[in-house]
């Protein structure tokens, strides 16, 4: 009998261990591997969807959908692209750029659950983040890939931010850093359309990126000191780094805090917390606006 995707998902959820994503396996729990709320909840999907996905009753799945799920089950890229041609679909071409987070650096993330941590594209979309990521800058998991860029969010008129409270840096390094990521995406995944059309979208849109990189200077991304103004506890400084993946083109972007400062005890607070209120409410809205 031919392998079906609802098949294949369900192999793949057994065989992950709810410690590789960062759950408790507790004592006298049942279930082997992932349960499917904890798949749809990381995958950011409905479980009604990923009952149907497993049962067969839903049989066109996007690329943006398969491409959720194998970050969600770690899957590796061979995997990956057998995922794609299930759900009938071509897998990702080379000269592409890939949405694929390596198993190893999604297990890295799942003991990093303190550490605001961000997991970016070479184009600098939002691929995946840690609690402690949501709890300081807000949830973005209910928003499209395109609207989780970051260079779009830096650069385009009216796009409100990255981040729906203020998130202020130190120094004026990080946007011809960015400009001068893009153009070297270009050069290595010159296939890509969604990446040339963001640049050509930018250009048109923002006079500050356009002579960026009409300049064509090359900025290098260094450690820099931010501080977020968060609603409820106020301003927590921040160092932030960015650390590149060798072999995937995967960027980290880590945000620490000093041991022992006042703004330690503001992150942890929110960590513990997660960011609501004493009455129930949430700190404020979420790191982006809905559509």
């Amino acid at each position: 009998m031919d392998e079906t995707l609802g098949t294949a998902l369900r192999r793949w959820r057994d065989r992950l261990s709810p410690l590789d994503v960062g759950r408790s396996s507790r004592p006298g729990r049942r279930a082997v591997g992932l349960r499917r709320e904890e798949l749809a909840e990381l995958a950011g999907l409905s479980v009604d969807y990923v009952v149907r996905l497993e049962q067969g009753r839903a049989t066109n799945p996007s690329a943006q959908v398969v491409a959720s799920l194998a970050r969600a089950l770690q899957l590796e890229p061979v995997e990956r692209d057998h995922a794609y041609r299930l759900a009938g679909l071509l897998p990702p071409q080379e000269g592409t750029i890939s949405t694929h987070v390596p198993p190893g650096v999604q297990r890295m993330l799942a003991r990093l659950g303190e550490f605001p941590v961000g997991v970016f594209s070479a184009d600098w979309t939002l691929l995946s983040w840690t609690p402690a990521w949501t709890v300081l800058l807000g949830d973005p998991s209910g928003l499209t890939p395109a609207e989780r860029n970051l260079v779009r969010a830096v650069f385009a008129a009216g796009s409100g931010g990255f981040t729906a409270w203020p998130v202020l840096p130190q120094g004026d390094a990080l946007n011809p850093a960015l400009v001068a990521d893009l153009r070297a995406a270009l050069v290595d995944y010159p296939r890509d359309r969604q990446l040339s059309d963001l640049v050509a979208e930018l250009r048109s849109t923002s006079a500050e990126f356009a002579r960026l990189w009409d300049e064509g200077g090359v900025g290098a991304h260094v450690s820099a000191r931010k501080t977020v103004v968060h609603p409820q506890v106020g301003e927590v400084i921040c160092d932030c780094d960015v650390l590149t993946v060798p072999g995937c083109d995967i960027r980290l972007v880590v945000y620490t805090v000093a041991a022992g400062s006042a703004d330690a005890e503001k992150l942890e607070f929110l960590r513990v917390t997660g960011g609501v209120r004493a009455d129930g409410s949430s700190s404020g809205p979420g790191l982006f606006s809905a559509p």
